[in-house]
């Protein structure tokens, strides 16, 4: 991995936790849309990645399966883990002092943008 990916990584692991954080989405709204456009991944190592991540309270069969297939990149997924704790934390933080209407419009408009940029593709 190189120190660009590696910075990316970080940041994505970040900003997943924030907006889970703020937002209440799954860190894979951020997550597999960033490895794919960002770092390269295909949409399965994306994926399997990013439920590695939620590994231990939610998708442990899962991510046995993608990683079974070769599917999960666990450095990248480890990384991802740390930034995501200390972002999910600033992300609640920052979403405690948005009014609830407002974080509704925000919520919708981020869901939106991620689902154009996935349907759209490159």
């Amino acid at each position: 991995m190189t120190t660009m990916q590696l910075i990316l990584v970080l940041i994505i692991g970040l900003m997943a936790g924030i907006v889970s954080g703020a937002l209440g989405v799954g860190g894979g709204i951020i997550i597999v849309p960033a490895l794919v456009f960002l770092l390269g991944f295909s949409q399965h190592m994306a994926q399997g990645t990013s439920i590695a991540v939620l590994m231990l309270p939610t998708g442990i069969l899962a991510v046995m399966q993608y990683y079974k297939n070769g599917y999960v990149n666990i450095k990248v997924a480890l990384l991802l883990m740390l930034l995501f704790v200390a972002g999910a934390y600033l992300g609640s933080l920052f979403s405690m002092s948005i009014p609830d209407k407002l974080l509704r419009k925000v919520f919708g408009v981020f869901m939106l943008l991620v689902s154009i940029k996935m349907i759209m593709g490159k």
